[in-house]
């Protein structure tokens, strides 16, 4: 991307809309019309996030993102308040399972990427996530190695783990990075929302409903989605129609996505 996004859940967003015309093995062990149903949801929800995509890349730039010759940068004045509430890379020693340990690399991508734009040390990161990937040894990561971040190629990476056996952890990988965006958009409300009109925050809340919506229904296909709707249901709160909305949603839903954001990533 050229500029950060105001809303950057909007990648993740698209990554969880990315699966659209594709069938899981338990959803092709069912009745012929559930898996078409399911189809057809899954391709509404990934237009409407190509839509929210587009929508997000129209607004203007975020007053504290500026231009330089390494790409984009964040300004002296806002660099100077460093982020206290990004996960510590240490955390990585704490996930046992695989599904906690994709979840622990998907919000410590997001982390990682923060850290620097405010030009933190970022060291330990590297390990931790260097450590986890290795702990998860999953093939499909190579497809995006040159990328950024794991989300700046969702249909890839999707592929990638459909083809590799893994689709099932792509889940957790994107409703990670999902909530972990969350929780840093809720900490700077009033910065990311200064170039929101209220269309686009009506756009934006309706696709996050759409995703709690999708993951719940993808439950009834892979068991183990299901802590993960179960983590993110709370968030169908955030339903606004206006700026205003919106933000008075996220400061009252704090606490909502703070407790997902614990019960994803442990």
């Amino acid at each position: 991307m050229k500029k950060l996004t105001v809303f950057a859940i909007a990648l993740v967003a698209i990554a969880f809309a990315s699966c659209g015309g594709k069938k899981t093995q338990a959803a092709e062990e069912t009745d012929s019309l559930i898996s078409f149903e399911q189809q057809q949801i899954e391709a509404s929800i990934k237009m409407h996030f190509d839509s929210i995509a587009a929508e997000v890349g129209k607004l203007p730039q975020l007053p504290f993102v500026q231009e330089g010759n390494g790409g984009l940068t964040l300004t002296k004045e806002e660099k100077q308040v460093k982020p206290d509430y990004l996960l510590q890379p240490s955390a990585a020693n704490e996930v046992t399972t695989l599904a906690e340990k994709y979840r622990m690399l998907s919000a410590l991508n997001v982390d990682k990427k923060i850290a620097a734009l405010y030009e933190m040390p970022v060291e330990e990161y590297d390990k931790a996530i260097a450590k986890l990937s290795a702990d998860i040894n999953d093939p499909s990561f190579k497809a995006i190695e040159d990328a950024n971040t794991l989300y700046e190629t969702s249909t890839t990476l999707y592929d990638a783990m459909s083809e590799n056996g893994r689709i099932n952890y792509f889940w957790q990988l994107a409703s990670a990075a999902l909530v972990e965006q969350l929780y840093v958009v809720e900490k700077n409300s009033d910065k990311f929302l200064s170039v929101f009109d209220d269309n686009a925050a009506a756009n934006v809340s309706f696709r996050i409903v759409l995703i709690l919506d999708a993951v719940n229904r993808l439950a009834q296909y892979d068991p183990e989605v299901k802590p993960i709707a179960e983590a993110l249901a709370p968030l169908d709160v955030l339903n606004a129609t206006t700026v205003a909305e919106l933000k008075n949603q996220l400061e009252e839903a704090d606490e909502k996505i703070e407790a997902a954001r614990k019960a994803l990533v442990k």
